[in-house]
C-alpha cells in the first residue's frame, strides 16, 4: 500500500513538473494598458472635454451666485422687508441649482468613465485572449489585479498587447 501511495505521489509530482516546463506565463499592466492606448488617451480625452465644458458652467453660475450675494449684502438695508425676501428666494433657488448641476455633473462624469472604462476593458480582454492563444501562454496575469509581488520583467507583456489593441482598433 505504501509502495502504490509512492508511486501515485512520484506520478502526480512529475506530471507536475512537466506540466509547469510546458507551461508559459505573463502578465500585463491592465491600467497601464488602458490608460496607455489610443482608445484610452481617446477616451480621456473626450472626458477632459466634458469636464471642462462642465467647468466653464460651473464657473459662470459661481459668479452669477457671487454677483447676486454682492446685490443682496449692498441693497439688503435699502431693500424693503419684501423685496429683500424675494432676492434672497432667488439666491437660494439659484444656489439650489448650481448645487444640483455640480451633483449632475459629477454623476454624469463618472458614468462616462465608467462606460468609457467597461468597453475598454471588454475590448483589452478579447485581444489579451487572442494575444495569449496565439503565443502559446497559459496564463496571463493582472498583475494589479492577482496580488502579484514578483514577475520578472521579461514576463511582462503589456506594451506588445497596447500594440495588438491599437492595431486592431484604429482611430476614429
Amino acid at each position: 500500500m505504501k509502495r502504490m501511495m509512492m508511486m501515485v505521489m512520484m506520478l502526480v509530482l512529475t506530471s507536475g513538473a512537466a506540466w509547469a516546463a510546458e507551461s508559459k506565463f505573463g502578465y500585463i499592466d491592465m491600467q497601464r494598458a488602458l490608460s496607455s492606448s489610443e482608445a484610452g488617451k481617446d477616451a480621456k480625452q473626450q472626458l477632459q472635454g466634458r469636464l471642462k465644458g462642465y467647468q466653464d458652467q460651473i464657473n459662470a453660475k459661481q459668479d452669477e451666485l457671487q454677483k447676486l450675494k454682492g446685490d443682496l449684502e449692498k441693497q439688503g438695508v435699502a431693500l424693503s422687508e419684501t423685496a429683500r425676501a424675494a432676492k434672497e428666494k432667488d439666491y437660494q433657488q439659484k444656489l439650489k441649482d448650481f448645487q444640483r448641476f455640480t451633483k449632475d455633473a459629477e454623476e454624469d462624469l463618472q458614468a462616462r468613465d465608467g462606460e468609457f472604462t467597461k468597453k475598454l476593458i471588454e475590448a483589452m480582454s478579447k485581444v489579451v485572449n487572442d494575444y495569449g492563444k496565439k503565443n502559446g501562454y497559459t496564463i496571463i496575469f493582472d498583475a494589479r489585479g492577482t496580488g502579484m509581488l514578483y514577475a520578472d520583467q521579461k514576463a511582462d507583456l503589456t506594451d506588445e498587447v497596447i500594440k495588438a489593441f491599437n492595431a486592431g482598433n484604429p482611430k476614429k
